[in-house]
């Protein structure tokens, strides 16, 4: 199975919202819209910039979980929660030095981007491509055309 990255490019992000709204259904309970996991902090007409989580390499969130609830999904790279184990201590929101857990009150348990279990919601929503699935080897092909 070919690995696949998440991957935004900011200066195309338009500040639509559309991201947000897939996420927060994609997370949804019975109907109802969960916490999204993506943000669009917004600069102005017509820009945005989406903060998701960086699924950091040493996350601060999976050090301070003292439970284990916070685990890397070895076939998206994603750190997941294992909602079993989590004892709501919200200590992961607190620990992120992105902001990027939250607290869904649908759950009543911390949020972050889980990258949609392989299939990001957000991403075939996003009308500018901002927000990209790739193939890890494009990856590196689009890093040295954008140097």
């Amino acid at each position: 199975m070919k690995r696949r990255i998440f991957v935004v490019e900011s200066p195309l992000c338009i500040g639509c919202g559309k991201c947000e709204l897939a996420c927060a259904f994609g997370h949804g309970l019975n109907g109802k819209p969960g916490k999204s996991r993506i943000a669009i902090f917004r600069l102005g007409d017509e820009k945005g910039l989406p903060i998701v989580c960086l699924q950091c390499d040493d996350a601060a969130c999976v050090a301070v979980c003292p439970t284990g609830a916070l685990r890397r999904n070895k076939n998206t790279l994603a750190i997941e929660l294992v909602p079993s184990l989590c004892v709501r201590c919200k200590m992961c929101i607190g620990a992120c030095p992105f902001g990027n857990m939250h607290y869904d009150d649908l759950y009543n348990l911390p949020a972050k981007c889980d990258l949609c279990g392989g299939e990001p919601k957000c991403v075939p929503f996003c009308p500018t491509g901002c927000l990209k699935w790739v193939a890890e080897e494009k990856v590196a092909a689009m890093q040295k055309d954008a140097l």
